[in-house]
C-alpha cells in the first residue's frame, strides 16, 4: 500500500508549474504586442482613439505580467515568490523566441531601439527579461502580503497599482511632457506597484522584509531549474 503525496496548493514553485505558466504569460505577451500592432497602425490618430486602445493594451499585459504569476504559484511566502519572479522570466524568454522568430521577419514594427544598439537586438533583450522577473516578483510579493493579512488575493490586488498608472498619465498630459500616454501609463503601473510594495513591507514587519529579500534570490535557482 503506497501513500500518495496531495498536491501543494500554495507557494508552487516546481518545474512543471514554472513552465507552464510562464510560456502562457509569453503567449499572452505576444498577443498583446500584436494587438498593440494591429491598434496602431489601423486607428486613427485623431480624437486619442489609437493612444487610448494602445494604452488599455498596455496596462492588461502589465496586469497579466505582473499578478498571474503570483496568483498562478499562490505566492504565500519566500517560494512562492520566486516561482512567481521564475515564471516571469520563462514567460519573458517565450515572447523573446517568438519575437525574434515570428514577428521579426515580417518586420511586424520597426524596432529603432536597434539603432540604438548598434543594429543590435541583444541588448534590449536582457533588460526586456528584467522587467518581466521584476513585475512578477513586485506583484507575487503583493499577493503574498495580501494574504498574510487576511485580504483578497484576486486581480482586485492591480486596482490601486492601476490607479496609480492613471495618475502618472494624467500628470504627464497635463504636464505636458514628451512621453506618449502608453508609456506614461506603463511607466505609472511599475512604479506604483513597486512603492505599494515597498511600504507594505515596511508596514509589515522585518520577517515579511526577509521573506521578500529571500524571494529573487530563491527565484534564480527556480529558474535553473527550468534549464
Amino acid at each position: 500500500m503506497s501513500a500518495t503525496v496531495a498536491p501543494q496548493t500554495t507557494d508552487r514553485s516546481d518545474f512543471r508549474t514554472v513552465i507552464t505558466g510562464g510560456t502562457k504569460l509569453g503567449l499572452t505577451t505576444a498577443a498583446a504586442v500584436v494587438l498593440y500592432l494591429l491598434a496602431s497602425k489601423h486607428l486613427p490618430g485623431t480624437g486619442g482613439v489609437r493612444s487610448g486602445v494602445e494604452t488599455l493594451v498596455v496596462l492588461a499585459a502589465g496586469v497579466t505580467a505582473a499578478f498571474l504569476p503570483g496568483l498562478w504559484c499562490a505566492a504565500r511566502n519566500a517560494e512562492g515568490i520566486a516561482g512567481a519572479a521564475a515564471m516571469g522570466l520563462w514567460g519573458t524568454v517565450v515572447f523573446s523566441v517568438i519575437d525574434i522568430v515570428l514577428l521579426r521577419p515580417v518586420r511586424a514594427y520597426p524596432w529603432t531601439w536597434d539603432a540604438v544598439g548598434g543594429g543590435t537586438t541583444w541588448w534590449y533583450l536582457p533588460m526586456w527579461w528584467i522587467l518581466g522577473t521584476f513585475l512578477a516578483w513586485m506583484g507575487g510579493t503583493r499577493i503574498a502580503l495580501s494574504a498574510s493579512r487576511g485580504e483578497a488575493t484576486g486581480l482586485r490586488v492591480a486596482v490601486l497599482p492601476l490607479a496609480g498608472a492613471v495618475v502618472v498619465a494624467a500628470l504627464a498630459k497635463v504636464a505636458g511632457l514628451a512621453v506618449v500616454l502608453p508609456v506614461a501609463a506603463g511607466a505609472g503601473f511599475a512604479v506604483t506597484l513597486s512603492a505599494l510594495a515597498v511600504i507594505a513591507l515596511a508596514r509589515s514587519g522585518r520577517g515579511e522584509l526577509r521573506m521578500w529579500a529571500c524571494g529573487l534570490a530563491r527565484a534564480s535557482r527556480c529558474a535553473s531549474r527550468t534549464r
